[in-house]
């Protein structure tokens, strides 16, 4: 499908959020799936990601993660200087101002003329975390989850007993988990943790793990394994295809 791109600012309780859109060009409803990106934003690789999920018949909506702690449009480098602000930003804005975000979007969305009305999420690094996360709203039917970042450490910042992981038994959706084995940001104690927390709470999850480091998935710098990341598309869009 070809596709179009578009920018929207939405509403939410803690401010304005940009969002971008990608869509078919088709007219006709879509399901709406939100890809939440890095601590980096929205990179170029997060816009060719959101991109190929969109060109497979979704509207993809990747909001800026960390509107309330920046200027509109901010886009982090991937250097040291990068990273170092957005693991800033990552724990300073609570669990509960990310849970507001989506349920935001899920209001806005819901009601535009090009989406169905079923909504899924997929996320990277903090953003599988945030995918995650956004599954504990009961209006998340599908949820992909890449290298998701602390929830098994419990670092972010939240109410008492409202950590991510505490909270897996509210997820109603099907969930995915992918990992890197080589990935030093979860352990194999931490993913031990996430995958036993899912069966003690019965949840409809798929779990894989693959011989891969941190960010396999990004297409820039030395840790992009291609085959993998074509394995993991067609995996999440076969997923959403299904149960959206």
């Amino acid at each position: 499908m070809i596709i179009q791109q578009a920018t929207q600012e939405i509403e939410t309780a803690t401010g304005a959020m940009r969002c971008q859109i990608y869509r078919p060009q088709t007219e006709g409803q879509y399901p709406c799936i939100i890809f939440y990106s890095e601590i980096f934003q929205i990179t170029t690789p997060i816009e060719r990601a959101a991109k190929t999920l969109a060109g497979h018949g979704f509207v993809v909506v990747t909001p800026e993660v960390f509107h309330e702690l920046n200027p509109v449009g901010t886009v982090l480098a991937y250097d040291d200087a990068g990273k170092d602000k957005g693991n800033q930003d990552k724990f300073t804005k609570p669990l509960e101002h990310h849970d507001s975000d989506t349920e935001a979007m899920i209001t806005f969305f819901g009601q535009q003329p090009y989406c169905s009305g079923t909504f899924g999420t997929m996320g990277v690094c903090i953003g599988g975390h945030l995918a995650y996360r956004a599954a504990l709203n009961s209006k998340i039917t599908s949820a992909f989850c890449l290298y998701a970042t602390d929830i098994h450490s419990n670092t972010l910042p939240c109410d008492e007993n409202n950590d991510s992981l505490t909270r897996t038994g509210d997820i109603k959706g099907e969930i995915t988990m992918v990992w890197g084995k080589q990935d030093p940001h979860v352990p194999l104690e931490g993913r031990q943790k996430i995958h036993q927390k899912l069966m003690e709470t019965e949840r409809n999850f798929t779990w894989h793990e693959f011989n891969a480091q941190h960010a396999f998935m990004r297409d820039e710098g030395d840790r992009y394994d291609p085959e993998l990341a074509i394995q993991c598309y067609q995996m999440a869009i076969n997923q959403f295809r299904r149960s959206l």
